[in-house]
């Protein structure tokens, strides 16, 4: 749950709650990228930091980010995008991330790719059956990480949001379950107390050029894109135990919109969604919503999303998910 640029720059101080991590040769960093850039832009100066101290790295990236239509429109000079230009789009994308990575002193062979589908994360997890919990489960075992960077919960981005569920939903299946720093690209959380990360001179100018690396990425936001990379690393930790389950939402839709909301619960044993008014709620004497959720749909960890149950222009979610 790190701050954006713009939630940095508008909101009160914040100190960290911690110390920055202490990284040695022992130390194995994972992180979860949903989108070529977003290891450079939230965890550039903590990569550095785990390499320096000969640590290793691996970049999980879930999708080649080839869903990206208006900087492809502009630098391609053309309205209709078809398959093959997005497939062009992606491979692009993913050329960029190894230029990027090069300044970071990952090697070629720390990157791996799921090839999800750019803005289809979410869907892929509210399918019934949905391999994608599993599948995520065995790329984090096959590395072994002792730390997972992973995007926060509360990013409007859904790919990001989802991401983190699905991240959550992999690690309970882990014996012994590793740390886990939780960053924030989209959006805007303030009275949270962070771990913050701050980098030497030469490791902000490291970050830097690899945001250079993405000119597809730059072309249209790139004075927003760096100044987000110049401000420092803010990671909120995650438990990697959940606390007793819950049932209280929180949000209050107005009635007017209700008949429009699909509200949706994922958990380790499945997942579950209704429009919101054929979904098991009551509401309290306080008039907040709570969940009455059958048998089976009651373990921890458990997450609740609530969405447009049409289709939108707009791509980043309004309410998003919420652990319960």
């Amino acid at each position: 749950m790190a701050l954006s640029a713009s939630a940095a720059s508008k909101g009160p101080a914040i100190e960290p709650v911690a110390a920055p991590p202490i990284f040695s040769a022992l130390t194995r960093l994972l992180v979860v990228a949903p989108h070529p850039d977003d290891e450079t832009l939230a965890t550039g100066l903590l990569i550095q930091q785990v390499r320096g101290a000969g640590g290793e790295v691996r970049i999980l990236l879930l999708t080649a980010g080839d869903n990206n239509p208006w900087p492809q429109r502009w630098l391609e000079r053309r309205i209709r995008i078809r398959g093959v230009d997005r497939q062009r789009w992606g491979q692009r994308r993913l050329a960029e991330m190894q230029h990027a990575l090069q300044q970071l002193d990952v090697p070629a062979q720390a990157l791996r790719t799921l090839g999800w589908p750019d803005m289809g994360i979410t869907d892929g997890l509210l399918q019934s059956g949905s391999t994608l919990p599993a599948t995520l489960a065995m790329a984090i075992g096959e590395f072994h990480p002792s730390l997972i960077a992973l995007p926060s919960l509360h990013d409007r981005h859904p790919d990001h949001g989802t991401a983190h569920v699905l991240v959550r939903l992999a690690v309970a299946r882990l014996s012994h379950p590793p740390a886990m720093l939780a960053y924030l690209v989209h959006g805007r959380t303030l009275g949270v107390r962070y771990v913050e990360i701050r980098g030497s001179a030469r490791q902000q100018t490291r970050k830097q050029r690899a945001l250079t690396a993405y000119r597809s990425q730059m072309a249209l936001s790139g004075n927003r894109l760096r100044r987000l990379a110049a401000l420092p690393e803010r990671y909120a930790v995650v438990p990697p135990r959940p606390g007793q389950p819950a049932s209280a939402l929180p949000w209050q839709p107005p009635a007017w919109l209700q008949p429009w909301l699909r509200l949706s619960v994922v958990g380790q044993r499945g997942t579950q969604s209704w429009r919101w008014r054929d979904a098991p709620l009551r509401r309290d004497g306080e008039g907040t919503y709570r969940l009455t959720l059958a048998s089976g749909l009651d373990d921890i960890p458990r997450f609740v999303r609530l969405a447009w149950d049409l289709h939108a222009i707009w791509i980043f979610d309004h309410w998003g998910w919420h652990e319960l």
